[in-house]
C-alpha cells in the first residue's frame, strides 16, 4: 500500500488501523544527539487523545506511546526511531451490521473500488485513529525545532460552524476541551456542541497554525515549496478538505495594492503573504488555515447502497466525534512541524554554507 510515507530527508512512516491491535510509525532522518522528553511526546499524545472530552468521541485510549528504537539515554542515535501505541477500546461488534455497506461521507466506497476488500471496522486504515503517530511523530520535529531554532508551532479552533473564534491569548488554548483561544466563546461551543448532541448531527471548523520564528530561506522551487508541502500535509489529515495559507481566499476580493506586503529595512509591515513567498519562507509567521469537513457517521438516517449495489437505509451509530475539528489541533501542529523539519534538514544538505536568517520583522 503506497502512500504512507511523507517527507524527503525526515521522513515518517505509518501503519495500523483503527480497531488492529497497535499503531506504530518509523522515523528516519532524525538527527542524532538530540535530547528527547518521553514525557513531552506523552503530553501531545495527551493533547489529542478521545475521550478525555464530553464534546468528542466516547472511545477511551490512554495512548501511552513505547519507544522501540532510536533513543539510548535520552538522546537520538541517528538510527531509525520505531514508535507503537496499543488500541485497548476497540467494539468491533458495533460495526457488523453495516460490514457490507457503504456509509455516506467516508471512505468505505473507494477504498472498496480500490482495494477490493476493507476493513470495515472503525474504518481501517482510513481512520482518523491512524492519526495518533503523526502527533508522536511531530512531537520529534517540535522539540528539534524549538532547541535549534526556536522555532514554535501553535494552533486553535479559530471557528466552529457558524462561531468565529476570535484569537484573544494563547494561555487560554490548552486549559479548555475545545482548543479555543477566547474563554468568552467557550459558552456558546458549549452549547452549540450540547444542540448538535441532542440532534444527533455534526458540525466542521476552522483550524488555525501559526509557525514562529521560522526562518527566511526554507523551501525548494518549483514542485516542493514550502507552502505546497505544507499544503500536501494538512490535506493529508482526515476529513480536511481546504487549506488556505495567508489569506488564502481572501485574495479573491484583494486589489493587488492591498496584498503585496511592502517591505523596509526592518523587514516585512504586513503579512498577507502568510510568511511565504514564491514556495520560500520569508522569516515571519507561517500561518495556514485548515476547513475540516462534519462527520458523517450522524444518528441521523440515509440513503445508500451495499457492497453488491443493493438500496438502503441506514442510522450510523456509535462513538462519534459532533465535530472533528476540535481533536484536529495537535494533527495540524504535527504535521507542519513535520513538514518544516524536513524541509529544515534539506536546507542543511544544499546550503549548509549559508546561514538561516532570522532577522526579518515577525509582522502577523
Amino acid at each position: 500500500m503506497p502512500g504512507n510515507t511523507i517527507g524527503k530527508i525526515f521522513k515518517v512512516h505509518t501503519f495500523g488501523e483503527s480497531h488492529g491491535k497497535k499503531l506504530g510509525c518509523i522515523i528516519d532522518g532524525m538527527p542524532p544527539k538530540v535530547k528527547i522528553s518521553i514525557q513531552y511526546i506523552q503530553n501531545e499524545l495527551n493533547r489529542r487523545r478521545p475521550g478525555h472530552s464530553k464534546y468528542t468521541t466516547k472511545r477511551k485510549e490512554s495512548d501511552k506511546i513505547e519507544i522501540l528504537s532510536g533513543i539510548f539515554q535520552g538522546q537520538t542515535t541517528g538510527t531509525s526511531i520505531g514508535l507503537t501505541v496499543k488500541n485497548t477500546d476497540c467494539r468491533s461488534q458495533d460495526y457488523k451490521n453495516i460490514k457490507n455497506v457503504f456509509r455516506p461521507g467516508h471512505a468505505d466506497y473507494t477504498y472498496h473500488a480500490k482495494y477490493g476488500i476493507r476493513d470495515y471496522r472503525g474504518g481501517g486504515r482510513s481512520s482518523a485513529r491512524e492519526t495518533v503517530m503523526r502527533v508522536a511523530a511531530g512531537a520529534f520535529a517540535k522539540q528539534y525545532l524549538k532547541n535549534v531554532y526556536n522555532i514554535n508551532i501553535k494552533g486553535y479552533l479559530s471557528q466552529l460552524g457558524e462561531i468565529i473564534c476570535k484569537f484573544d491569548s494563547w494561555k487560554q488554548i490548552d486549559q479548555n476541551d475545545f482548543f479555543c483561544p477566547n474563554i468568552n466563546i467557550l459558552p456558546v461551543l458549549k452549547k452549540k456542541m450540547k444542540d448538535l448532541q441532542k440532534s444527533g448531527n455534526s458540525i466542521g471548523a476552522k483550524i488555525t497554525i501559526i509557525s514562529e520564528n521560522v526562518p527566511a530561506g526554507l523551501g525548494e522551487p518549483v514542485f516542493d515549496r514550502l507552502s505546497a508541502d505544507l499544503s500536501h500535509a494538512l490535506m493529508s489529515i482526515n476529513a480536511v478538505k481546504g487549506v488556505e495559507i495567508g489569506d488564502g481566499f481572501s485574495v479573491i476580493k484583494q486589489l493587488g495594492s492591498e496584498h503585496r506586503d511592502e517591505i523596509t529595512k526592518d523587514g516585512f509591515l504586513s503579512n498577507h503573504a502568510g510568511g511565504i513567498l514564491g514556495g520560500i519562507s520569508t522569516g515571519q509567521p507561517i500561518i495556514t488555515n485548515i476547513a475540516l469537513k462534519p462527520t458523517s457517521s450522524i444518528n441521523i438516517p440515509i440513503n445508500t447502497i451495499t457492497n453488491t449495489g443493493k438500496p438502503i437505509n441506514i442510522q450510523v451509530k456509535g462513538r462519534h466525534d459532533p465535530c472533528v475539528g476540535i481533536r484536529a489541533v495537535p494533527i495540524a501542529e504535527a504535521m507542519t512541524a513535520i513538514v518544516i523539519m524536513d524541509h529544515v534538514l534539506r536546507f542543511q544538505a544544499q546550503c549548509g554554507n549559508i546561514t538561516l536568517s532570522m532577522k526579518s520583522k515577525q509582522s502577523i
